[in-house]
């Protein structure tokens, strides 16, 4: 299975993958089950989750019914416990959406589905098409965004993050995720590495082009918002990280200033 899904990765897009995923991986499913480990975000429960990964794939890592990955099962935690975002439904701005969460998300927002919108460069499930540094949407006209694992991918993550500021109104919040390497002080980047296969061996992902170090955070305030790095799996009980699976990630959340 390891072998098989680390395939798949490496040579399929990620579009194709997204359709064919849907349909494959809940029939897999079925030779995990068990009670093990449970997705909070979907609530199903396994022996144990899917691995999952580029180069050396994680154990534990995707559910097969929603698939959410460690980060989508944190995420989601900190989201219903922490925030209030489904039951205020602010108008949220939610980019490279994944599967897991945006189907309960259009879910919570369906008899006001103009205060959700999804965006993406090429995902087939994006209601949007743009680039995320030039973001063809007014200036604060969101109350909230979420983007996960994008800003390792684009030439100019500074101009992406300042853009995701832009269109945010003063005082709106939002989750801006990506890989940062903990024990990495800097980022490491350089645009003279073009070859997938190099990509892939120094920053661990053939369409990565920089690795964050935890001078994330720095970037973000840069850009302009007022940022945090959570600790959220800490703050939960070993029990709970066992039971979810979850990653020692942490969750960057920003906010733009109300003056």
């Amino acid at each position: 299975m390891k072998r098989l899904i680390r395939w798949l990765l490496n040579h399929i897009s990620r579009p194709a993958l997204q359709r064919i995923a849907e349909q494959l991986l809940p029939l897999v499913g079925l030779f995990y089950a068990g009670r093990r480990v449970q997705c909070p975000v979907c609530g199903r429960r396994y022996r144990r989750f899917l691995p999952y990964g580029y180069v050396v794939p994680r154990p534990n890592a995707l559910c097969p019914h929603c698939l959410a990955l460690e980060r989508h099962r944190l995420l989601w935690l900190y989201l219903t416990r922490e925030t209030e975002l489904l039951e205020t439904r602010p108008r949220l701005l939610h980019v490279a959406p994944e599967v897991c969460l945006m189907r309960h998300l259009g879910k919570r927002y369906a008899d006001c589905p103009e205060r959700y919108v999804t965006a993406d460069l090429e995902s087939p499930l994006a209601r949007l098409h743009f680039d995320v540094q030039q973001i063809p949407l007014p200036d604060a006209s969101f109350d909230c965004v979420i983007c996960n694992h994008l800003l390792e991918h684009v030439a100019d993550d500074r101009q992406a993050m300042r853009e995701l500021r832009r269109i945010l109104r003063p005082g709106g919040w939002g989750v801006l995720l990506s890989p940062v390497e903990l024990d990495r002080a800097a980022t490491f980047e350089d645009d003279s590495i073009t070859d997938p296969a190099a990509r892939t061996r120094i920053f661990g992902q053939y369409d990565h082009r920089r690795i964050y170090g935890t001078d994330f955070v720095d970037r973000l305030r840069e850009a302009g918002f007022e940022a945090e790095a959570v600790d959220y799996a800490a703050r939960l009980t070993e029990a709970e990280r066992t039971r979810f699976a979850l990653p020692q990630d942490r969750i960057y959340v920003v906010r733009k200033s109300a003056s």
